[in-house]
């Protein structure tokens, strides 16, 4: 579950700043942005997911595979296993040994990583665009034949084990609020389990379990390869035909069931900390459905609500009643954003405060800046303002990590919309969104019965008896 660094070349910079401008030089009520991002879509026949995206403008390419098995839909009584195999990957395949296909990348000068979120698992290389083709090459052979041993296994549950320990169990606000509330807001056991995983089954895998998760999740007709950058078309074509082609499929199990009922009573926890020194509140929405012209309304009202120090809530709870010092939140926060999540999710809010405070101050701000925005529509310029930092923040996580983010966007858009090429519909479809329903979208989900709220109680010194 490893965050990705935000980092930026300056030559994938100045690309922002001239696709920023291309963007704005579009009409308002267009219907298609002015800066297009090249998509070629295929798919191979054993069923992996394949898009391409050339840019030219550093000498350097992206190569990104995503399985579509994450956290959220990893098996029941198997909790963590999904973040087992993120680290399972790395410890060798059929022409690679232990640890070898990370010298491998750092060795052609590049960098890597993999993370495992709600709905899938991903890996991805950064390299010099000489090296594609050893990129595509490493992570084909670790698709068709992983070395799944005793060892492995047992050196890898000890990791995630004590990882556990270091970013949750044993770290004040450890898993706050981005594992804590969907436990609580959900009632659909995929939506609502320990993502991170029970200890008790994490020491439960076997080498089967590995083997037979390996084979039904790990295969190509269950994941999605992306490739950004400076690249010739056809010969990277060729290598992913001579390297991902003949890996078989699999028999994929049916899809979890992912729906949750629609919330009619508010919720209320609150969960002890024995780390904690200070009080926390998390307020949690279910979002719209994905993709929905809602959702892109409640992105909006994100952006006005929460996001930056001009927002509303900001404004309301920081500078002027002084209750906390800083207000945090999103869609899908945590752990991504609106468009690298498949299924239901929540919009949140968070906060740290100091004892002299009360839950019962906060909401009560917090519910008359969500009100004034449920009770009539916002002003044309406040949507106008809204929309320019979404489309900011799409360009920044599109050149994110010298295209990075682009793959992120084109794999998501791959793996849960068949659809990759929806990268250039985005803009658009915020542009359709006006203060109307910006205001229905709010008077439906964030109604009060429609909310989880949860509390930290800070007990540091409470075992030692202080």
């Amino acid at each position: 579950m490893k965050r990705v660094p935000r980092l930026r070349s300056l030559a994938a910079a100045a690309l922002l700043l001239a696709s920023a401008a291309a963007a704005s030089a579009a009409p308002a009520s267009g219907n298609a942005s002015a800066f297009q991002i090249p998509v070629e879509y295929r798919k191979l026949p054993n069923g992996l997911k394949v898009v391409l995206s050339r840019d030219t403008t550093a000498p350097v390419a992206v190569v990104a595979v995503y399985y579509n098995i994450g956290f959220r839909i990893e098996p029941k009584d198997r909790t963590g296993f999904a973040h087992l195999f993120e680290h399972m990957m790395f410890q060798g395949s059929q022409n690679l040994g232990k640890m070898e296909f990370i010298k491998l990348v750092q060795s052609n000068g590049g960098i890597l990583n993999g993370s495992t979120r709600f709905d899938f698992t991903n890996y991805f290389e950064v390299v010099p665009a000489h090296a594609l083709e050893t990129a595509l090459w490493a992570e084909a052979d670790r698709m068709k034949g992983l070395a799944i041993t005793a060892d492995n296994l047992k050196n890898q549950q000890e990791v995630v084990k004590n990882e556990v320990r270091v970013n949750v169990l044993n770290r004040p606000y450890g898993g706050f609020p981005w594992l804590d509330l969907p436990q609580y807001a959900n009632t659909n056991w995929y939506n609502a389990h320990n993502f991170y995983g029970d200890l008790k089954d994490l020491d439960a895998a076997t080498l089967e379990d590995v083997s037979q998760f390996f084979k039904t999740f790990y295969a190509p007709n269950n994941a999605a390869l992306v490739v950004v950058g400076d690249f010739d078309p056809a010969a990277t074509n060729a290598w992913i035909d001579k390297y991902f082609s003949a890996i078989p499929s699999s028999k994929l199990p049916a899809k979890a069931d992912l729906t949750e009922p629609r919330q009619e009573k508010e919720k209320r926890a609150t969960k002890p900390d024995l780390l904690a020194t200070r009080p926390a509140i998390a307020i949690g929405y279910h979002a719209p459905p994905r993709a929905t012209p809602e959702y892109h309304a409640m992105r909006l009202l994100d952006e006005i609500l929460v996001q930056g120090k001009d927002s509303l809530l900001y404004q309301a709870l920081v500078q002027k009643a002084g209750l906390t010092g800083e207000v945090d939140g999103g869609i899908n926060s945590g752990l991504g954003d609106m468009y690298n999540i498949n299924g239901p999710t929540l919009w949140d809010v968070s906060m740290f405060y100091d004892k002299d405070k009360t839950p019962e101050q906060i909401l009560a701000v917090f519910d008359a800046v969500i009100e004034s925005v449920r009770s009539k529509p916002v002003d044309q310029a406040t949507l106008d303002r809204a929309l320019v930092k979404v489309r900011s923040d799409f360009y920044d996580k599109i050149e994110q990590l010298n295209g990075f983010g682009k793959a992120d966007l084109l794999a998501s858009f791959a793996l849960f919309d068949d659809d990759p090429a929806r990268i250039n519909q985005v803009e658009a479809s915020f542009r359709k969104v006006t203060p109307e329903l910006i205001q229905k979208t709010a008077q439906e989900y964030l109604r009060k019965d429609n909310r989880t709220i949860l509390i930290i109680e800070p007990k540091a010194g409470a075992q030692s008896g202080s």
